[in-house]
């Protein structure tokens, strides 16, 4: 029963990313005139996540050593897929070229690091702490919907439908019931891991943001709009964190 409701849990959070990608495909033709605004979006977003929500707490639960190794691990799994997918014809369908080819490499990170989160959930839920597992269920849940919008801006910008975004999103947190359920069934081991994952996924992200999303929300002639959507989805995601208790 416990293993059941756990994994609806993290089914929940899952769909929470879905809710992201609406706001992005709701725009329409508006779309175009903010892509400057939503790439610089995606990059405080992200950036502030990566560091805030994934390399802070790998930091407080691990030694210097394990969080260094997965953060130059997931740096160089980014730079590395990067390049791998530079040098062929990437498409999906009849959709080709760097744009499809970046939407692949944010819903890769985002897909990545969901399983370290996925693992924090069912290691929380096995937990004596009181209220522990519902904090942490709401604080992924809630921090999945900005990350839904990250996964839908550059799908936007390369071509892909409504549907497509938004179960695309929903995607990328697919492993998080996985995780947890296996988590909860190994809690001591699992919690072991935790911060070498994360900082992977910290490291992927921020590589991902630095490479991919700042040239993109700052080219042709943007830069205003990029900075001040950076500026927003920064604000967004330390209120979140504030409101949440997440240090």
């Amino acid at each position: 029963m416990e293993v059941a409701t756990l994994a609806l849990a993290g089914s929940a959070t899952a769909l929470a990313t879905g809710l992201g990608a609406v706001p992005v495909f709701l725009l329409g033709t508006r779309a175009e005139r903010l892509r400057p605004f939503l790439w610089g979006t995606a990059v405080g977003l992200m950036g502030v996540a990566s560091i805030v929500g994934l390399l802070l707490p790998a930091l407080n639960e691990g030694d210097t050593a394990s969080v260094a190794a997965g953060l130059t691990t997931g740096v160089v799994f980014l730079l590395g897929s990067r390049r791998f997918l530079q040098s062929r014809d990437v498409h999906v369908g009849e959709l080709r070229g760097a744009g499809v080819r970046r939407s692949l490499l944010v819903f890769g990170v985002l897909l990545v690091h969901s399983l370290p989160e996925g693992f924090a959930i069912g290691t929380a839920f096995a937990s004596d702490t009181d209220g522990l597992a519902l904090f942490v269920i709401l604080a992924i849940g809630l921090q999945n919907v900005p990350e839904g919008t990250s996964v839908a801006i550059p799908m936007d910008g390369a071509g892909f439908g409504r549907r497509q975004q938004f179960w695309a999103a929903v995607l990328t947190s697919a492993p998080q019931p996985v995780g947890a359920v296996v988590a909860y069934l190994a809690v001591e081991q699992i919690s072991e891991l935790l911060p070498f994952s994360f900082s992977f996924a910290a490291g992927a992200m921020l590589a991902l943001v630095l490479v991919e999303l700042i040239p993109q929300a700052f080219a042709r002639g943007g830069r205003v709009a990029a900075a001040g959507g950076a500026g927003v989805g920064a604000a967004l995601m330390l209120v979140l964190a504030a409101t949440l208790g997440v240090e």
